[in-house]
């Protein structure tokens, strides 16, 4: 990372701070610490298939930007299918929930105002030493603002 004299910063291709979340990573490109919590930006790769269960951030509104590959939206009891290219708003409380699609996929993630962060590092560390189960996941959700709905509804991807 390039620190510039009024503090703004850049980061080059492949840069910024890796959270290992298992069977892929993210990237931490800027978090709330850096944004003085206007924002955090996470870059994301995800293998075909991935998806988190339904849930709602109370805290903060979430935005997608398609890089690579496809990924399958759900929010509002509607499907959106969004290659790259596709910029998705979520706000805070919306239930949402998403799937990669067929192959390797890649987005960055917006939350204004920043959060997150915290999150999946506490997610991170709870895999690392092979406590995720479901209540520990629905724990780190909890002290984040993050509430678990459950699967997505069924005919969803």
């Amino acid at each position: 990372m390039a620190t510039g004299p009024t503090g703004g910063f850049v980061f080059r291709p492949g840069e910024g701070r890796r959270i290992d979340l298992g069977g892929f990573t993210m990237s931490v490109k800027a978090s709330e610490l850096e944004t003085d919590g206007q924002f955090t930006l996470l870059e994301a790769g995800e293998p075909p298939g991935f998806g988190p269960p339904l849930h709602i951030h109370h805290d903060c509104d979430e935005a997608f930007y398609v890089l690579d590959g496809e990924y399958i939206i759900f929010m509002d009891g509607v499907e959106y299918r969004c290659l790259a290219g596709s910029f998705v708003y979520i706000p805070r409380g919306m239930p949402h929930g998403f799937r990669v699609g067929s192959v390797q996929s890649r987005k960055l993630n917006l939350y204004v105002p920043g959060a997150m962060t915290s999150y999946f590092d506490q997610l991170s560390a709870a895999l690392q030493r092979g406590e995720a189960d479901e209540v520990a996941l629905a724990a780190i959700a909890e002290k984040n603002s993050v509430e678990i709905l459950g699967p997505v509804p069924e005919g969803y991807i």
